[in-house]
């Protein structure tokens, strides 16, 4: 049997293990992918940190194994509580980014935000994208989820492909929504609603599944 979990069909927030899309597989950081996430920060970290949030004269993010395995404690108790579910983004076993579910809402809501980022030299490669739609599938089939936001700031053009390869709704700018790299920075707001999801089942799949 594969060990990993294909096409979601795991027990309800079971993802330990993955799920092995077409050309990535998406699954939980564990301390033993330490060594692949220290070397694609570090390589790509002036390329990074200026599209991330920081506050005024901050530091710029930790990349220490110690700040590494306290990160994963965390993301660990996030999922157990189901407020959010990170995922290391692997391609052939190698690492090559994030993405990431935050701010699950329950009640009246049903949401959640969505970001991802990704080596800069595997950009331009699709698997964004697909590591994307994943997570899609994963929160309106077995979250339950309603709705799903993306804001990006709106001079990275690379993240704004990802969301015009998927031809995600525009919803206008947030003025001054978030400090990225120490200034307070508008942010463009896409959105996908699960009534989005079920409409364009195939245009969404194509990206996960076949050859």
């Amino acid at each position: 049997m594969n060990q990993y979990v294909d096409y979601f069909i795991a027990s309800e927030f079971d993802i330990e293990n993955g799920f092995r899309l077409k050309n990535v597989l998406i699954r939980p950081l564990r301390p033993t992918d330490y060594s692949q996430w220290f070397e694609v920060r570090t390589q790509s970290q002036d390329w990074l940190v200026k599209w991330e949030p920081r506050v005024p004269a901050g530091n710029y993010p930790d990349l220490s194994e110690r700040s590494f395995l306290s990160r994963l404690a965390m993301m660990k108790r996030e999922r157990q509580i189901g407020t959010s579910f990170g995922f290391g983004v692997f391609h052939k076993g190698q690492f090559v980014g994030e993405v990431n579910l935050s701010n699950v809402q329950r009640g009246a809501m049903q949401s959640a935000t969505i970001g991802y980022w990704i080596d800069k030299y595997y950009c331009g490669n699709g698997f964004i994208p697909e590591a994307t739609v994943g997570v899609f599938k994963f929160a309106f089939e077995m979250l339950g989820l309603h709705r799903i936001e993306i804001l990006i700031v709106p001079t990275n053009k690379a993240s704004l492909r990802v969301v015009d390869k998927l031809k995600l709704r525009y919803e206008g700018i947030s003025k001054d929504y978030l400090l990225i790299d120490g200034i307070w920075s508008d942010h463009a707001r896409f959105s996908i609603l699960s009534s989005d999801w079920t409409t364009n089942t195939d245009f969404f799949e194509s990206f996960i599944s076949g050859d």
